[in-house]
C-alpha cells in the first residue's frame, strides 16, 4: 500500500520540483514525438505527411497537406511548419503555412492558423496526425465566424471569385521546398 501511495504522491508533484525533471521531461517529449512520427509514417491517412526537418532536432518538423477533393483546394498541396515546445503535449505545437494559403482561417502574410484545437480547445490527447487531419478538414470547412483573413471569409460563398483569389496566391510545392 505504501508503494502505491508513494507512486500517487509522485504523480501529483509538479515536474518542475522533481530533481532532474528537465531532462526527464525532454526525454518524455522526445519519446512522444518519436512515437507520433512512427504512427504517422505507418498510417494510411491520405493527403497528409510530416517529419522532422533534420535528424538532429525532433522539435522542428515540416509537412504537407493536400486539399480535400471536392473543395476549392482539391489538387493543391501546401507546405507547413510545425514547432513543438519543450512542454508538448501539454501545450499545442506552433503550426503555420509556409506555402501561401488564401483561406478564411489562415493569415496570408504570416501563415498563422486560427483553429480551436491549436488554441483554447487543445488537449494532450491530440497527435500530429489528428492535427493534420483537422487542418485538412479546415481547408474545406472554414470557421467564417473567426476569420484571420476577412477578404477570404467575405468571398467564401462566391465560388468563382474565391477560386480566382485562391489561384492568385497559390504556389505549387517545388522539389526545393520539400528537401
Amino acid at each position: 500500500m505504501e508503494q502505491i501511495t508513494s507512486s500517487l504522491a509522485q504523480r501529483t508533484v509538479p515536474k518542475s520540483t522533481v530533481s532532474g525533471s528537465a531532462s526527464d521531461a525532454a526525454g518524455s517529449v522526445t519519446k512522444r514525438l518519436s512515437n507520433e512520427l512512427m504512427t504517422l509514417m505507418m498510417s494510411s491517412s491520405p493527403g497528409i505527411s510530416a517529419f522532422p526537418r533534420s535528424d538532429a532536432n525532433l522539435f522542428e518538423w515540416i509537412g504537407t497537406i493536400e486539399g480535400p477533393a471536392g473543395t476549392y483546394y482539391g489538387g493543391m498541396s501546401f507546405k507547413i511548419s510545425i514547432h513543438f515546445p519543450p512542454n508538448y503535449p501539454y501545450v499545442p505545437p506552433v503550426i503555420k503555412f509556409e506555402s501561401p494559403c488564401f483561406h478564411p482561417n489562415v493569415d496570408i502574410a504570416s501563415g498563422a492558423i486560427c483553429l480551436d484545437i491549436l488554441q483554447d480547445k487543445w488537449s494532450a490527447v491530440y497527435s500530429v496526425q489528428t492535427i493534420l487531419l483537422s487542418l485538412q478538414s479546415l481547408l474545406g470547412e472554414p470557421n467564417n465566424a473567426s476569420p484571420l483573413n476577412t477578404d477570404a471569409s467575405n468571398i467564401w460563398e462566391s465560388p468563382e471569385l474565391f477560386k480566382v483569389q485562391l489561384q492568385k496566391y497559390y504556389r505549387p510545392i517545388s522539389d526545393e521546398l520539400t528537401a
